[in-house]
């Protein structure tokens, strides 16, 4: 919920862009400019005027109040109890990844076998947990940052190491648009960072691009799962053949 100092804030903000002085304000209110001058420094002023004003700038109040919650700061990871919520109910974990993907409610239960009760029940939790705000009409924002990670060894990606991982690498990967890469090698460790990020690009722009087709038809779409990765990491049975020092050469003769 926005706060009346929040509100005051975006008001100011919207003063500014129509170009509208405190003296103008306080004529189309009836006021002294100076007490408009007070009551906007302050930041506290009843949610009548707060409207007052909206209707001045002819800005209405729902408008002004979802641009605050959209300035809010958004969050690029869960706590630990958020996480274990989550996981806690087969139905939440479906929303909350398709939420991530920006799935409307009627997609959701058109996809999948829940009912829309359900289906509104899990984007009230997943409100109240912070992962999105829910508005009018069963539409929502979400509140994560592009940066939002599961917590690496967090209960969410221990429920996907547990049931979904196996699934996932057991396919062939030989269908259209599929494939599997494999690539190992010795790099700085000052680049190894530079390539994560390539990586964390390259799921920017498959999530973007989920998002722009939702206007094709959806016959011309097609489920993806996208698994980008990277670690420092040896497959173990390779490890286990390293040599745990280097083998001197004895096998010189002597002249």
């Amino acid at each position: 919920m926005s706060t009346t100092a929040d509100l005051v804030v975006a008001l100011k903000q919207e003063l500014k862009s129509a170009r509208m002085t405190y003296a103008d304000l306080a004529r189309a209110l009836g006021m002294a400019e100076s007490s408009v001058k007070r009551m906007l420094a302050r930041g506290d002023m009843p949610l009548s005027r707060i409207d007052a004003i909206c209707q001045v700038l002819r800005l209405d109040f729902a408008d002004l109040a979802r641009r605050v919650a959209d300035a809010q700061p958004l969050t690029d990871g869960l706590t630990l109890e958020q996480e274990r919520a989550v996981v806690a109910d087969r139905i939440l974990v479906l929303m909350a990844i398709c939420v991530l993907s920006q799935w409307t409610l009627e997609q959701v239960t058109t996809a999948y076998r829940i009912t829309e009760a359900e289906g509104v029940r899990a984007l009230a939790q997943l409100d109240r947990l912070g992962i999105i705000e829910l508005r009018p009409g069963n539409r929502y924002r979400l509140k994560l940052a592009k940066t939002f990670r599961w917590r690496p060894n967090g209960p969410v990606m221990e429920y996907f190491r547990e049931n979904a991982l196996l699934d996932y690498f057991g396919g062939g990967f030989d269908g259209a648009g599929e494939g599997m890469l494999l690539v190992h090698g010795r790099v700085s460790r000052a680049l190894a960072p530079v390539f994560l990020e390539r990586l964390r690009r390259v799921a920017q722009d498959f999530a973007q691009q989920h998002l722009a087709d939702q206007k094709l038809a959806e016959s011309e779409r097609e489920a993806y799962t996208l698994v980008l990765a990277m670690r420092n990491w040896e497959f173990a049975a390779f490890t286990a053949m390293r040599r745990t020092r280097p083998v001197r050469d004895t096998s010189a003769h002597k002249a």
